[in-house]
Order: structure tokens, then sequence, then C-alpha cells
């Protein structure tokens, strides 16, 4: 398949479009842009409506668009679980993580570590993250970017990959995260519009041109295994999401992890001119969050029926643009790359904020302000060459990359779960206990795998999280080391939230309580 040239024009003008944007908040903000703080938080001062969509824009990606897509071809809509349970626990993070980060005034994550408990479990976990984020993180977003470039524009995927990286440099380089999260904005409009649109002409060829909701009505009648959002055991692809864990299990390992320690996320809400600002943002990226099922795991079990004879489940849906009239294939496109640029901008931003304020910083001391900028920015080029030319050997043998991104990260985040949650609301908690928790996480979940292959890794999850409480209370316990510092104080914050954000909330719960009653 290949695009038209009204496609290609289309493209084209949305690529200028978003670096002219890009460029003009960068220049607008000229004098922000030699300072840490505007550089890397975006002054301080992002509107909630520019955290929601910036957050969300972040997260949905090639891994979700084409990894997700393939996962609901290969499994059916299971796989949003991910997406839906997401909603729900932004809520737990905008009431109950957001107040003590921003209490604390931090630029990152592991920042945080640092002032809660010591140098060593900052400096572990900086380096940890900077390895996942370029490794797992980057490369994935690279390689699925580029199969979709491979099988849309009909480009070598490696030339895909190039285009894409130097693109997300070219817009986001300058500006720091204050261009990226306002061009996110725009980012997902164009992902929310593109999506839906294919989502309906997917359904509409189903039901041979009678519209979205004959095409679904057949969807559910022809393929009603791929509507059971919780798995029986006898399901084969159990082990990938097995029954009631993801309500109740290790799906919320990997959501609080992604979503409330995550610094390429939470690094949105950290720029919030305020708590009431970051929370009200997040709440909008949650109910955001509620539509992504429609974009991205619908079209992949239509696939099921249109397009059977797929030899990759992740082609899925760049197979599925073929349904596309010329120009608009152009625009999902546009709204594919748009999915995709965002992230890597996000991700490299993240990797230089972590490396820059985390690692460089405290071993150069004394310089300006600007040289660190500076050094964010060469982060960034390094990080993005590193993903380039290890995408294809890590990414390239797996069939379904979405799951593989998720068992790979299920071996580190029960011990992150732990050591920020023990830190922030168990003062006993020390830093030998953080530390073992971190190295158990890992210890414990190849040991599992390793013994029981066949254990489903989401319950892998919770089991490691249940080992890693228990290792961080004993060594706690054991140790005479009081933690004292500040940040482990909560008598000065309140959880309270306000009228608006207490509605929206119940607004959440109650669509997913409807979802899963009718497709339990």
């Amino acid at each position: 398949m290949k695009l038209a040239t009204l496609d290609f024009f289309v493209f084209i003008g949305y690529a200028i479009g978003l670096l002219c944007l890009a460029l003009w908040i960068s220049r607008n903000d000229k004098k922000e842009g030699t300072n840490t703080e505007d550089y890397f938080l975006a002054s301080k001062a992002l509107p909630w409506w520019a955290i929601g969509a910036s957050l969300i824009a972040s997260n949905i990606s090639a891994e979700q668009i084409i990894g997700m897509s393939g996962s609901g071809f290969a499994l059916g809509m299971g796989i949003a679980s991910y997406e839906l349970m997401a909603a729900i626990t932004l809520v737990l993070v905008g009431k109950y993580l957001l107040p003590i980060f921003l209490k604390n005034n931090i630029y990152t994550m592991p920042q945080y570590l640092e002032q809660r408990f010591d140098n060593r479990v900052k400096t572990v976990m900086a380096i940890f993250w900077l390895l996942v984020y370029v490794f797992v993180n980057l490369t994935s977003v690279l390689w699925l970017g580029g199969l979709a470039f491979e099988a849309v524009a009909g480009v070598d995927a490696m030339f895909g990959m190039i285009f894409l990286a130097i693109f997300s440099i070219a817009y986001s380089l300058y500006g720091g995260l204050k261009a990226v999260a306002y061009t996110d904005i725009v980012q997902v409009v164009l992902l929310v519009f593109g999506g839906l649109l294919l989502t309906y002409l997917a359904l509409d060829a189903v039901s041979d041109g009678n519209g979205f909701f004959a095409g679904f009505s057949i969807l559910t009648q022809e393929l009603p295994g791929h509507f059971d959002m919780i798995l029986s055991k006898d399901n084969p692809q159990y082990i990938n999401l097995p029954g009631i864990s993801v309500l109740v299990g290790g799906l919320w390992v990997t959501n609080i992890a992604y979503w409330g320690f995550n610094q390429y996320i939470i690094q949105r809400a950290l720029a919030a001119k305020d708590l009431g600002e970051a929370q009200k943002g997040i709440v909008f990226a949650a109910y955001l969050k509620l539509l992504m099922p429609i974009i991205v795991v619908l079209p992949g079990i239509a696939a099921v029926i249109l397009y059977p004879e797929i030899p990759k489940n992740d082609l899925a849906y760049p197979t599925l643009m073929d349904l596309m009239p010329v120009g608009i294939k152009g625009l999902i496109f546009a709204a594919l790359v748009a999915a995709v640029v965002s992230s890597l901008a996000s991700m490299t931003n993240s990797i230089s904020t972590i490396f820059t304020m985390d690692i460089y910083s405290r071993a150069v001391k004394g310089k300006s302000q600007r040289h660190y900028v500076h050094i964010g920015r060469i982060t960034s080029l390094v990080a993005l060459s590193i993903g380039l030319i290890t995408a294809e050997p890590l990414l390239g043998k797996f069939d379904q990359a979405f799951q593989y991104i998720q068992e790979f990260t299920g071996l580190f985040t029960p011990g992150i779960v732990v050591i920020f949650i023990t830190g922030m609301f168990w003062q006993r908690t020390t830093a030998n206990a953080a530390l073992l928790a971190g190295v158990g996480s890992a210890v414990f979940s190849v040991l599992i795998k390793v013994l029981f292959p066949e254990f489903p890794f989401m319950d892998r999850m919770g089991v490691v999280l249940l080992l890693c409480f228990g290792l961080a209370i004993v060594v706690s316990l054991l140790s005479k080391q009081e933690q004292t510092n500040t940040s482990a104080n909560l008598d000065d914050i309140t959880f309270k939230t306000s009228k608006s954000f207490n509605l929206a909330s119940l607004g959440v719960v109650i669509i997913l309580c409807v979802i899963y009653t009718v497709w339990w």
C-alpha cells in the first residue's frame, strides 16, 4: 500500500504546520529557554487542558495504536483493560500522589527519591529509568513507527524511523517541554479525530456500508470471544490477560507505576500552575483514556473479519488504512505520525531531564543554566541515536510488541511501586529497604518466570509486589535508622479535592462499571 500524491501533500502540510507552531512557541519564549525550569518544566505554567492533552499524546503512540490494535486482532477487547483501568488510576494519582510530588517541588522522580531516601536510591533508579526509556520505550516507538511507515508509505522501515526521530527533534529540541505540551494539543485533536474516523470506516466496511452500529453488531455476533473483557482459563490468551487479575491484580501494578511514577508521563503534571490545575488536567486525561479502546482496539478486531490473512498481528492497523479515501488517508497517516513523534519528543525530553538534573548536574556543579539546557539537548540527540541503532535488533522478532513491552517492564514495576508507596505513606521505610525492594523485584520476577513459565506475567507482578512489600517492611522494621526528613511527613499535605474533581471521578467509575457489566 502506498500513499497517493494528495495524501503526501496533506501529510507534508501537517508536518510544516506543526513545526511552525513549535517554532513560534519556542521563539515566543526565547529567553525562558535558557533556564532549566523553563526548558524541563515549561516554566511551571501549564494549564489543565494542555496537561491533559499532553498526557494522552505522550502515552498514545505506536505501541498503543499499532501494538494494541495488533493485540486486539489477536485476543480482542480484553486488551482494552490497560486503557480502561488507566482512567481510574489517573484519578487516584491526581488525588493521592500529585499533592506529595508538587509539595516537594521536584523536577524528576529520582529527585524525589533522593529527598525521601538518599543519593544511592536516586542514582540507581535514575540509571534504571534511563536504560528502560532508551532501550524499551524509545526503541519500541521507533520500531513500530517504522513499521507503519513501511506498510503505509511504502518506504523502508529504517528510513521511517530516521524521519520520525528527526521530526520529533526538529520541533521539541529548542523549545523543551513547553513546545512539546502545546503542540500536543494539536496532536491529540488529530489523533482522536483520525482514530475515530478510521474506526467508523472499518466497522462500516464490516457491515458493507450499513454504518458503525451495524458493523459493531456483526463483530459481537461473529467474534463473541473477542469481546470478553475478563478471559476464562480455557482462553488461549489467558496467560496474557489472566481473568479477574485485570481488575484486582497485577494490572494495578503496571498502571500505578506507569501513571504515577513514570517521568515522561508525570512530568506534565509537575509543570502545572498549581495542584488544582494539575488535578483538572489529570481527570481530563482520564476521560480521553476512555475513548482509546474505540480508537485503537476496535479497528484491530474489525481487521479479523476484513483481513483475516494478515501475516503479523501488528500489521492490522496499517493494513486497515487501505479503507481510507485519497486525502483522508494522508490525514490518518498524519494522526499516526503525530502520536509517534509526540511520544518520542516526550521521552527524549524526560531522558534529558533525568540525565541532566539527576546525574550530570550533580557530577558537574556550578555551571550556568544555559549550560545544563545545552547538555539536555545533547542527551536527547544521543538517546534517539541509540534508539535508532538498537530498535530492529531488539524488537524485530516479536509478533505482539505491546505484550513484549508489558512483560519486560513487569520485571521491575513491582519494586518501583513498593519503593514509592512505602516511601510516600510510611515514614519508617529506610533507604536500604527501598534498594532491596528494587533489586528483589527483578530477582523474584526472574525466579518465578523460570520456575513457573506458565504463570501469567500479570499474576506474577501481583505476587512479586506482595513479596517486595514484605521485604521492605521487614528490612525497615529491623533497621535502627529512622527517616526524619520532611519528604516523609504528610502532616501538612491535604488530599481533599474539589467538588468538580470528585464528580468527574464518579463519572469515570460509573462508565467503567457499565462497560465491565455489559461485556464481562
